[in-house]
């Protein structure tokens, strides 16, 4: 209910003219896209810590800029963008990351309602092996298969989020599946 009102408001007030009706509307961003921006975040970083300090730090820059929101015409893209943005930031002053999360980090953000433990162990490192090969992409194409194959967003919304056409996200996708696609037959031919 508090998402819909905040669609409300988001759209149709010229200025949030309180500091409750910003709180409200920024509450309610929160609660529908922070587990979206950590996703994001994490994608690039693979860390947890990391992600949970960018998806605060975007919420901080959507306060610090809270006059503009009723500019903004799609809340989404926007705060993809600059989750998107502080994480490669991020990933660029730190120039060293640890390839893989100690197994504790996984198992907190694993859910455990259907899945047994050894299943989601299994389907976690997987998971890192994938990413691992993904690590080994282009920038463009990791970057663009990582929107679009994890956060499932449009070619619209990679291109706007990328600063590019819709036509060269298509094609940095099709790379970097056919690449990874070659990654993996390689490394299934190697074991």
């Amino acid at each position: 209910m508090l998402e819909a009102q905040a669609a409300v408001w988001f759209y149709t007030q010229p200025v949030l003219k309180t500091q409750e009706d910003t709180g409200e509307v920024i509450t309610a961003l929160v609660r529908e896209y922070s587990t979206m921006l950590y996703r994001v975040a994490y994608s690039v970083t693979r860390n947890a810590a990391e992600a949970e300090d960018i998806v605060q730090e975007a919420f901080l820059r959507v306060l610090k800029h809270r006059e503009k929101l009723q500019e903004i015409r799609d809340a989404r893209v926007w705060l993809v963008r600059i989750a998107w943005n502080l994480a490669l930031d991020r990933k660029r002053r730190a120039k060293t990351r640890p390839e893989t999360e100690h197994i504790d980090t996984h198992a907190r953000t694993l859910t455990t309602a259907e899945r047994r433990a050894d299943e989601s162990v299994i389907s976690s490192q997987e998971c890192a092996r994938i990413l691992e090969l993904i690590d080994r992409l282009p920038k463009k194409e990791r970057e663009a298969l990582l929107l679009s194959a994890v956060e499932e967003l449009s070619t619209a919304e990679i291109a706007a989020i990328c600063s590019t056409t819709e036509s060269s996200i298509r094609s940095r996708i099709f790379r970097a599946r056919k690449e990874l696609a070659l990654l993996l037959a390689k490394e299934r031919r190697g074991q």
